[in-house]
This record gives C-alpha cells, structure tokens and sequence, in this order.
C-alpha cells in the first residue's frame, strides 16, 4: 500500500517541477522584455555641421558684444558699432539651417540641439566682450578660424565659411583703424602654385579624352567642375588686367599708383590661376586681345575698377566651393585679397563677400 502511494505522488512532483520552471521561464522572459534597451549613442555630425554651429555661435556672441557697444556709444562710434551689428546679424541669418525655423520661420532658439539655442546660450554664459580692442580680436580669431574650417568643409559650406570669415576679418581691421586699436594681422598667403603637372594626358583629339580622364575638363552636362572655375578665374584675372591697364591711362596721382601696383597683383594672379590649371590637367583659354569697357568705365575708371574688383568675388567663392586641398588655399586666400582691393577702390564687398546673397529669404533671428 505505501509503495503504491509513493509512486502515484511522483507524476505530480514531475508536474509541480514542470510548472515551476515554466513559470520561472515566463517571469524571467517578461523581466528581460521589459528592461529598456540602452539608448544608442547620438552620430557625431559631419565635420561641415560642426563647423556651421561653432560658426553661427561665435557670429552670436560677437553680435551680442556689437550691439552692447552700441547701445553705450553715440555718434558716429555708434554707427561704426551698428554696421558691425547689421553685418553680424546677415551672417548668423545665413548659417541658420532651415531646420532650426521656429514658429513664423524664425530659428527657435529653445529647440533641442538647436545650433540657435545653443549660440544664444553660448553668448549668454560668456561674458561678451565689452570694449572695442576685446572685438576686434574677437572678430579677428573668429575670422581666421572660419577660413581653417572652409579649407575643410563641403563645397557650398567652404564657400559660406569663407565668405563669413573674409567679412569678420575686414570688419576687424576696420573697427581698428577707426579707434585707434592696433590692426590685427591677416592670415599668411600661401605659397603661389609654379609646379606644372607632367602626368597630364594629351588626347590625339578632343574626342579621345574618355569621360573619367583626369585630364578632362569637362563634368556631365549642367554641372560646374573645378576645372570650370578656374577657366572663370583665369577669364575673369585676364579681363581684369586689362581694364587696368586702360584705367591707367586716365588716372593721376594717387589713384594711378595704386592702379600700377595693383595691376601687377592681377598680372601675377592670372600666372598663379594658369599654373593652377595645368597642375590639374584643366585646358587653359586663350586670351582675348581686348575686351569692351562701357562708357562710365571711361569716365570714372576708379569706379569701374572698383566694380571690376567687386566681380572677381564670387568667381573665387566659385573656385572655393568646387575645389579642395593646395587650390582651395589658394582660393580662400584670393578672396580675402579681392575683398580688400574692393575696399581700396571704395566698394563694399558685403557681409558674405564670394557669396550673391538675397537678404530677404533668410530666416530671421529671434530678438532678445
């Protein structure tokens, strides 16, 4: 009898081991199922990324620092004060991404990762500077540390980069000269480019250059290559020595010394571009014997070599956003220089020089 009693007990034993395990089983599933997983680390963002928020942050800061002097200042400081203020804020409104648009377009400044938000922190938790020689390094730093990033950045973010760091740092010696600040230096030219390539392929035809030749000029149909900006380069360096040279013959004095030095400038410009050209297998264009100057060149020649200067500008911001490595340099460091002798013939290369900007369809920024 008690045999039999010990054998019956032992199925439930199986049964009762079997449903514990199995709830043991369901409880550990449903633990390990409700455990949230861990959050993926955020992706790094691109280099061009980082380099258009540290922008738009530092423009912000300084922007903040303008418009402080401003409001302390009066007279013709608080003018010089205030186009600081207005060029500052035409750039922050060009490095703003469309993504950062609030409400009615404006850049939502509270918005999570917003390079806005965090260029308006930015200027809030640094104390901005508050007198003019702290700006003017301030925009000279920030100047120079644009054009080391547009030497990295993608093709059109090169070109905004350089623009802004060009502007910040004619803005800076500008600001110096007028109060009397020591001038901050300008960053060094690179070496010009005198090495021609002997690599280059030379086709039996025109036709005989296959489509991926590294000597052919020509991208698909519609699309802008480097070796179209420097063709625009070296058309537009050859135009321009030109009407310096005839420029010459109708000014006097001052005006006319500067023109003779500046036209050597250009004569050296136009066998830095050539050189540029040959180095990357890309056809030089044959120079026109003259070119057709309009009547008020003739007659103000100082106004139409300041305008001549003012179109070498976005010429080079072409050839800065379609080129890279040495070249790039070079064309970063040619904008800067173009810009400057826009200045020296009386002409304002704008907030964005290299760039043809319509101010009316950037977002605009939020006040306060």
């Amino acid at each position: 009898m008690k045999d039999d009693t010990r054998e019956n007990s032992r199925p439930r034993n199986y049964f009762r081991y079997a449903l514990l395990s199995f709830t043991a089983f369901l409880v550990l599933s449903l633990g390990f199922a409700l455990i949230p997983r861990e959050a993926p680390a955020p992706a790094v963002p691109p280099f061009s990324e980082q380099a258009r928020a540290s922008a738009l942050a530092e423009t912000m800061r300084l922007r903040a620092a303008s418009h402080e002097l401003a409001e302390g200042a009066s007279g013709a400081q608080r003018q010089l004060f205030s186009r600081t203020v207005t060029l500052l804020t035409t750039q922050a409104r060009a490095l703003v991404l469309p993504a950062e648009k609030g409400p009615g377009g404006a850049p939502d400044p509270s918005s999570p990762g917003s390079a806005t938000g965090s260029a308006t922190g930015s200027a809030a938790a640094t104390a901005a500077p508050v007198t003019v020689p702290a700006l003017v390094a301030g925009l000279s730093a920030s100047g120079k540390q644009r054009l080391v990033q547009a030497e990295k950045a993608d093709g059109g973010m090169a070109r905004l980069l350089a623009a802004v760091g060009t502007a910040q740092l004619l803005q800076a010696r500008a600001l110096a000269q007028a109060s009397g600040t020591p001038v901050p230096a300008l960053p060094a030219a690179p070496a010009p480019q005198r090495t021609a390539a002997d690599s280059c392929p030379v086709p039996a035809s025109p036709s005989a250059a296959a489509p991926g030749d590294a000597g052919a000029a020509s991208a698909k149909p519609g699309s802008a290559s480097q070796a179209d900006a420097l063709n625009r380069v070296v058309r537009t360096e050859v135009e321009t020595v030109y009407g310096y040279q005839v420029a010459l013959t109708r000014l006097e004095g001052p005006a006319a010394e500067q023109a003779s030095s500046l036209l050597a400038v250009h004569e050296a410009l136009v066998d830095e571009a050539e050189a540029y050209s040959r180095v990357h297998c890309a056809p030089i264009p044959p120079r026109d014997p003259g070119y057709t100057l309009g009547t008020s060149f003739l007659q103000k020649p100082a106004a139409g070599l300041a305008s001549l200067e003012a179109g070498t500008l976005p010429v080079y911001g072409d050839l800065v956003a379609l080129s890279d490595g040495a070249t790039r340099r070079w064309a970063i460091a040619s904008l800067l220089t173009a810009a400057q002798r826009s200045i020296r013939w009386g002409s304002d290369p704008g907030p964005v020089p290299g760039i043809v900007l319509d101010t009316t369809l950037l977002p605009a920024l939020p006040e306060g």
